[in-house]
């Protein structure tokens, strides 16, 4: 039988700089968080109204350490007491990919551990088996700032894509709606907590291509039909009131609620088709709204699936979903070598056609 591990997971791919220490063992469900710290530049970017790459990586750069050492520290062990170190090598942006990397690389070299260059999408997609007894396959619906894929989760290393966005990632238009309306960033939140008391169906914003079959979805037209009912308002008005604000946000979040669900109820019946009723997991940052999770876990009852949502601390950034991602990893495969390296881009299913960008950098998704 596999002995437990112990891992050190870092983060660093967007904005949010981020340590753990998880225990687990290779190939079994449910792991164990010793610590999680996350250190956030939500202040940092605030006056530039979303995330400066440049400054996201002088950040990292300077807090990786103190993150590491305060996640060992909690967890009430030393890097003597670890297995491995695992690290987010990519997608992201390439400055904070490349601080992390070069940061864990150094500690690899130094205290001789196996060294794990982790996908940062696959550590979302593996989320629910670190909390949850969730066996293979499960479908995945992966949610955040700049992905939205629909996944048959079929083994550690084994992701093939279903559908997905052809634009916009929900995560990215709900920041772009919140900067249009001027509200904080992160936008999420923001436009969710406006929503509650706005009347959703006073604007008629369309529901992009569900008039077609599949599983893939699009945003960006829907965030054009936004922008455009706020310019009308400031003609009209002048400006808009707080409560105009609050309908665009309920109409917007209601727009995005229906397609979710009713492309999510599509990828359901194509995976039943294969493997029968299992799991409806969903992970990523956009998975922390309240109406969306809700509206997903009725779609995966009606369906006879079963359901699975993170909490909501491991819905964003962190680095307890990497260290996981490098447990689940040791059951199938070995470490990197020091000739690791950060990638931009790094799709999950490198079978499938790219649906986003395939230019220098590869494919985004």
């Amino acid at each position: 039988m596999a002995r437990a591990v112990t891992v050190l997971g870092l983060e660093s791919s967007c904005d949010d700089t981020a340590a753990a220490v998880v225990r687990g063992v290779p190939g079994h469900t449910v792991g164990e968080i010793l610590a999680s710290e996350v250190w956030g530049q939500d202040g940092l970017h605030a006056e530039f109204g979303g995330v400066v790459p440049e400054i996201a990586a002088r950040a990292h750069a300077e807090r990786l350490d103190v993150v590491a050492m305060r996640a060992m520290e909690a967890a009430g062990v030393g890097l003597n007491d670890m297995d491995a170190i695992a690290v987010t090598a990519g997608p992201g942006l390439i400055g904070g990919v490349m601080s992390g990397v070069m940061f864990a690389k150094g500690l690899s070299a130094g205290s001789g551990l196996p060294l794990y260059g982790i996908n940062h999408l696959a550590g979302h997609v593996l989320t629910p088996r670190l909390v949850e007894d969730v066996a293979y396959p499960y479908l995945m619906l992966l949610v955040s700032g700049g992905h939205c894929q629909f996944l048959a989760v079929e083994g550690p290393d084994r992701f093939r894509r279903m559908g997905g966005t052809i634009d916009d990632a929900p995560g990215e238009a709900f920041d772009k709606i919140a900067r249009l309306l001027g509200l904080a960033q992160p936008g999420g939140p923001a436009v969710e907590a406006e929503a509650k008391s706005g009347d959703g169906a006073r604007f008629g914003f369309p529901r992009p291509l569900l008039d077609r079959p599949g599983c893939d979805l699009s945003f960006s037209g829907l965030k054009t039909a936004v922008r455009r009912a706020r310019d009308a308002l400031v003609e009209e008005k002048g400006g808009i009131t707080r409560a105009d604000r609050a309908d665009i946000c309920a109409g917007f979040q209601g727009a995005v609620v229906d397609v979710l669900a009713k492309k999510t109820a599509r990828a359901l019946d194509a995976f039943a088709e294969t493997h029968g009723p299992r799991v409806l997991a969903v992970a990523g940052g956009v998975a922390a709204n309240a109406a969306i999770r809700g509206a997903l876990q009725e779609i995966a009852a009606a369906k006879g699936f079963g359901w699975s949502a993170p909490p909501l601390r491991l819905c964003t950034d962190n680095g307890a979903m990497i260290a996981w991602a490098a447990v689940e990893r040791m059951a199938v495969s070995g470490p990197d070598d020091l000739t690791l390296a950060a990638r931009p881009r790094w799709p999950l299913d490198t079978e499938a056609v790219p649906m986003l960008g395939s230019g220098k950098r590869g494919a985004k998704a």
